[in-house]
């Protein structure tokens, strides 16, 4: 719970009310604990289906900077879709400049990659490598950068700047 730094007037009486509200309490959201949410997946083409895999997020929001960290767990029931894979985030992102987030896959192999947030985006795009021998990236799909079965993971951290 952040807010605008209060504007002193000549004169004020300072309180012990006021100095909780304008320094207490600012610390407190800087030091917060992380808030859960649950982000949604979806495919470009058709959505995958969490089924019983698992899918959690935090983040820590001070001011217009959010921090994020999202781990999805793929499940024995788990379906793909198909399409690129979406994320999506906890608050609409700012309308200036592209973020960039480390990302993480682990199933038959590890294998490093991004999270994008475009300028006033709702979700973020994953991209890895299209397959474990190439370098370029490519969204992540059922397929790529591995096919992913019961026991994949995909770990993703990244801050960007809101909207408000």
């Amino acid at each position: 719970m952040t807010f605008a730094p209060r504007t002193w007037t000549v004169g004020e009486v300072v309180s012990a009310t006021l100095l909780n509200t304008e320094i207490r309490d600012q610390f407190a959201s800087i030091l917060d604990a992380w808030t859960p949410y649950t982000p949604v997946w979806t495919g470009q083409t058709t959505n995958p289906v969490l089924n019983n895999g698992t899918l959690t997020g935090r983040y820590l929001k001070v001011g217009r900077t959010c921090h994020v960290q999202i781990e999805l767990l793929m499940g024995s029931l788990t379906t793909y879709g198909s399409g690129g894979w979406v994320l999506s985030l906890p608050f609409a992102a700012s309308a200036t400049g592209n973020r960039i987030g480390l990302a993480h896959a682990f199933q038959s192999a590890r294998v490093q990659g991004q999270l994008v947030v475009a300028p006033n985006a709702s979700t973020g795009l994953l991209f890895f490598p299209a397959t474990t021998s190439v370098s370029f990236l490519s969204l992540a799909t059922a397929t790529a950068p591995v096919t992913w079965a019961a026991g994949g993971r995909i770990y993703v951290s990244f801050t960007y700047e809101t909207a408000t």
